[in-house]
């Protein structure tokens, strides 16, 4: 794989491009919405909940909206990108150049990153204003927030690749990434929880991103973070492994 070949960067430039033009829909309307959530959250549950001791529950909320927007956006932005070319038919122009699998596939990826982290550094700089946060560790923030937003981007491409339409892909989001990202502890903290649904919160990946992502500000979480990061690395290599795999074999891009 060469990060500096022509085609690689082409298409890393096509991807990023993609979403820059439209962002009003693509930047814009999810630091919106994320605000809403912060909003009406903060303003019912403010006073009336304590997850950490000494920290309040705006402050708690702000790291979790950040990071699930970071999520939902990597997502969006790989799975629409491929679902689109495949039904408008100019993936073939994508599949054409010489370009090894790792590099398409990184492309894709690292588009989806930089979304997502656009979008999560508007989320935080507006949001930052109603809460008083810490920073205790920056460098897990950092790195959970680059491992999240790499591994939906690449559960997009999987998305993207499997789904035959716009139908498919929003079920694909509707009923996992969704619901699997607001029962990741955004809201609350899995301790809050009875001891069945605590257990079922440990399956979820998505919990271990938003958790370590938090972590980085109050210095204390749910789970350790170096139990999250391996968690999460491993989900990551698994999924790469299997995007790729799906690349190689054409599965449903070669008719």
């Amino acid at each position: 794989m060469n990060f500096f070949s022509v085609g690689f960067q082409t298409l890393l430039y096509k991807e990023t491009l993609r979403f820059w033009k439209v962002a009003t829909q693509t930047i814009a309307a999810p630091i919106l919405t994320a605000m809403l959530y912060l909003l009406i959250f903060g303003h019912v549950l403010e006073g009336r909940v304590e997850v950490y001791p000494g920290v309040s529950y705006t402050a708690f909320l702000v790291p979790g909206l950040v990071m699930m927007s970071v999520l939902q956006n990597a997502f969006a932005n790989s799975s629409s990108s491929l679902i689109q070319s495949k039904i408008t038919g100019n993936l073939v122009f994508i599949l054409l150049p010489p370009l090894s699998h790792w590099e398409i596939i990184s492309a894709y990826v690292l588009a989806s990153v930089t979304r997502g982290l656009v979008v999560g550094a508007g989320v935080f700089f507006i949001t930052a204003w109603f809460a008083d946060l810490s920073f205790v560790a920056p460098l897990w923030i950092i790195v959970f927030a680059l491992i999240g937003a790499a591994i939906l981007g690449t559960l997009g491409v999987i998305c993207g690749i499997w789904a035959e339409k716009f139908d498919q892909l929003a079920a694909f989001q509707n009923f996992l990434i969704v619901p699997a990202t607001f029962l990741a502890g955004v809201f609350y903290s899995i301790h809050s929880l009875p001891p069945f649904w605590q257990a079922v919160s440990h399956f979820n990946p998505f919990f271990y991103m938003i958790d370590g992502f938090r972590h980085g500000f109050f210095g204390v979480s749910d789970v350790s973070p170096w139990t999250s990061l391996g968690i999460v690395s491993v989900f990551f290599a698994v999924l790469a492994a299997f995007a790729v795999n799906l690349l190689q074999r054409g599965y449903k891009l070669r008719h």
